[in-house]
């Protein structure tokens, strides 16, 4: 809740008049508990698990050619109440543990300082923060991943992301409830070290999840701005960690690839790409063409 009882007040406060943005924030908040706007992540969760994957399962039902040779495993189809099921298993983890965590979560934004007040960050601020963002969970998560394919954790924990081995949008934030819980840590960490304002944090938490459906997505289309971002790794690089499945050793960041690539954890993936080339290579000799799958050439 902000601290001024008017507009004016809000502007002799800061010493100039509330930008248009400051404006909107303004009276959409000021009578508005902390709490309440904290609490705005259920809401955004809930639209981004909805909505954000709904275009893939467009896609994945047309069965469009100018679609289908973008799919990285071709030979495999959902239907589409195989999709509405996973939809279902992700919505029961989200009223049970997603939303309710985020519900009793709220002390740990106090306490690393995340404001909701006036002025707003800059444009510029933001884009920083969210970098940063994006670097500690991805860095984190990588050896989290690593530890969940351990036998131990994969078997009672993380076998259940793995289901899907030709992943899905909806898929993306379907796991098991402990891992729901231990991944909450990585996504945290970063507003923890740099805590920001609450706008940016929502836009955290928002493209956090759409670039994990975006990744489990199942199709790699070339025209994508992602493809411009350095050391991203995208559908196809986490499609093949999924197509391994339990004996994946390789393909374990989660945004970007420099992990893998230092810790030596992308070789499989490397190895495969390298028979696919030669393998498209030889095809294109002989006048046949391939849909660019890695489906049918299996090793770690």
């Amino acid at each position: 809740m902000l601290p001024y009882a008017t507009i004016e007040d809000a502007a002799a406060a800061l010493g100039r008049n509330l930008t248009f943005a400051e404006t909107l924030w303004y009276n959409y908040s000021a009578n508005k508990s902390d709490y309440f706007l904290y609490c705005h992540n259920i809401l955004f969760l809930f639209l981004v698990f909805s909505v954000a994957p709904l275009p893939f399962v467009v896609i994945e039902s047309l069965r469009s050619d100018s679609f289908d040779k973008h799919k990285i495993q071709p030979k495999v189809r959902l239907s589409f109440s195989e999709m509405v099921r996973c939809y279902k298993d992700v919505m029961r983890m989200f009223f049970l543990v997603v939303g309710p965590l985020q519900l009793v979560s709220f002390p740990s934004v106090q306490m690393v300082g995340i404001r909701t007040g006036l002025p707003l960050p800059s444009g510029w601020e933001i884009l920083a923060q969210l970098v940063v963002y994006f670097m500690v969970e991805d860095y984190t998560n990588y050896w989290i991943h690593r530890f969940l394919h351990c036998k131990w954790g994969y078997e009672k924990i993380h076998r259940v992301h793995h289901e899907y081995t030709a992943p899905i949008g909806f898929a993306a934030p379907y796991a098991h409830w402990a891992e729901i819980l231990i991944l909450g840590i990585p996504s945290f960490l970063g507003p923890a070290m740099a805590p920001g304002h609450m706008i940016t944090f929502w836009l955290w938490i928002a493209l956090r999840q759409i670039e994990a459906i975006d990744t489990h997505s199942g199709y790699d289309f070339p025209w994508g701005f992602t493809k411009y971002i350095p050391f991203y790794g995208g559908a196809d690089y986490h499609d093949y960690h999924h197509y391994v499945g339990e004996q994946s050793h390789s393909n374990f960041a989660s945004v970007f690839t420099y992990c893998d690539f230092l810790y030596g954890t992308d070789k499989g993936y490397r190895y495969q790409k390298k028979l696919l080339r030669k393998m498209q290579e030889e095809l294109r000799g002989s006048g046949e063409q391939n849909g660019g799958s890695y489906q049918n050439l299996k090793s770690e």
